[in-house]
């Protein structure tokens, strides 16, 4: 079994897997090393024939911050790691870098756990912000505490929205547009109305929520939940969702590359009001 440092790999019960975020110090920001952690530990439960359902966790109040914009030298980082897709040039000069980097770890990773052939639930607590969002959206199932929060705060500072641009068919298009437009936060009481989450419980309820839930699902058939997520799946991506996927991730990168030319940032630096620097946990001042 892999070792891990910034996630828990767990089997909680038969045919069972658990993977939990482990940076509760941070509040699970996502830094380059965690999201290929939780990518293999993916896999693990992926390639695991025993293994029939997937729950992702967190630990600590707060289930993920989102990207942590902290990092030292992100693209460099990519060095440490064997990329799982094709794209090349995470030290290339232009938007090259940034566009590469995003398209391995960002929309590369939430499709790749999309479409992992294996029901996923995601159990869900605290604050959930941005990045946060592209954790939970590819999983087929979203279990939330009572006090759980959404947010993608990312128009605030510039950009369309996270890379993995599922507010479409996760809220509908009114709602999608009214999240972006305020960057208000979504409760997940009104997440649940919309068809976000499929179940509220009490915090202290929501990982035996979760396992009663993925022991439910795991006395099927292993083949037929298979057949049975794959055309779902297809049904959602029949309706245009991977041409919208694209374009949308396209428009992301633009917006990096204006800011860039605009103020040497990737982000705009006049959108970032106390509250969103103390969301991110970013040290804005130094860039």
């Amino acid at each position: 079994m892999t070792s891990f440092e910034t996630i828990l790999y767990e089997r909680p019960a038969e045919h069972i897997a658990r993977i939990v975020l482990n940076r509760p110090e941070t509040f699970n920001a996502q830094d380059t090393r965690l999201l290929y952690e939780l990518n293999d530990a993916f896999d693990i439960a992926a390639q695991d024939d025993q293994v029939k359902v997937i729950i992702l966790a967190a630990n600590g109040p707060h289930f993920s911050s989102g990207h942590d914009l902290r990092e030292q030298d992100p693209y460099q980082n990519m060095a440490d790691f064997r990329t799982v897709g094709t794209w090349c040039g995470f030290t290339c000069a232009g938007a090259e870098a940034q566009m590469a980097r995003e398209k391995e770890i960002y929309l590369g990773f939430c499709e790749r756990w999309r479409n992992i052939p294996k029901p996923t639930i995601a159990a869900v607590q605290g604050k959930v912000i941005a990045g946060g969002l592209m954790l939970i959206w590819p999983c087929d199932i979203i279990i939330a505490s009572e006090d759980a929060q959404f947010r993608d705060p990312v128009v605030s500072f510039g950009i369309g929205g996270v890379e993995f641009f599922a507010h479409p068919w996760e809220l509908g298009a009114r709602k999608a547009k009214e999240l972006l437009f305020t960057s208000d936060w979504l409760s997940a009481a009104e997440a649940k109305q919309l068809g976000m989450v499929n179940q509220i419980v009490p915090r202290e309820r929501l990982e035996d929520a979760a396992i009663e839930m993925a022991g439910k699902i795991a006395t099927k058939s292993l083949f037929a939940l298979k057949l049975t997520k794959e055309a779902v799946n297809v049904a959602e991506d029949s309706q245009g969702r991977v041409q919208a996927m694209q374009t949308s991730f396209a428009l992301h990168q633009l917006a990096h590359t204006h800011w860039l030319k605009l103020y040497g940032t990737l982000l705009d630096p006049t959108g970032f009001s106390p509250e969103i620097k103390k969301i991110i946990g970013a040290k804005l001042d130094e860039q």
